[in-house]
């Protein structure tokens, strides 16, 4: 089977380092940082597309927002995380079993390569999808339609497993089964209402639905 992950809210909780760069990125613009609550929902979506609103739209902006993000994030954010209690173990047990392991992040390349080249069980992972770094929209969908061209799995054969509704409807625009994980920072609703096959409240729950 081919089994394709998301990063963040799926193997990592990347929340310190997303809210941090983010937080930086807005002060360097005079802009009012929102609430502790209403930046968890940063994560997840491209950048540009939460950026935008706050911005006025205003394109040169945006870009000089995601310019502050990026160093920052480049210089730390990318240490700033910790990896779900039982996520390795299920990753290694998945390899094990002869499953093709993928991840499918909305992270670009330059700020996701050292997180998984840090992560224990990162070489377990046959390849990693990343959006195009000046993307405005969620890209999922097309990595997802990539990986099945790339390994050339059925997609009968495939399963898309993330905690936002962008894995999800990525899964769904694909014809693959997508199930939803409840450690992340999406929710049942949001999960259940982009159409997943199935949700998973832990790792262990997780590896008992890939049996």
């Amino acid at each position: 089977m081919l089994c394709l992950f998301d990063l963040d809210g799926t193997l990592i909780d990347s929340e310190e380092g997303i809210v941090a760069c983010v937080r930086h990125a807005l002060t360097q613009m005079n802009v009012p940082v929102p609430s502790e609550a209403e930046l968890r929902h940063w994560i997840g979506p491209p950048l540009r597309h939460n950026f935008a609103p706050l911005l006025g739209h205003d394109a040169e902006r945006v870009e000089a927002a995601v310019e502050h993000y990026q160093d920052r994030f480049h210089t730390h954010g990318h240490r700033e995380y910790s990896v779900y209690p039982g996520i390795e173990a299920l990753v290694r047990k998945l390899h094990a079993a002869g499953h093709t392991l993928v991840i499918v992040t909305s992270k670009i390349a330059r700020n996701a390569e050292p997180i998984i080249a840090a992560l224990p069980f990162g070489h377990l992972f046959a390849r990693m999808y990343n959006p195009d770094a000046r993307s405005a929209v969620s890209e999922k969908a097309s990595m997802i339609a990539a990986a099945l061209s790339d390994f050339e799995i059925p997609a009968a054969q495939t399963v898309m497993i993330g905690d936002r509704k962008f894995d999800i409807e990525g899964a769904v625009a694909n014809k693959v089964r997508g199930i939803g994980v409840l450690w992340g920072f999406g929710d049942r609703n949001e999960l259940e209402q982009a159409g997943a096959d199935a949700i998973a409240a832990t790792p262990e729950a997780l590896a008992e639905l890939l049996a």
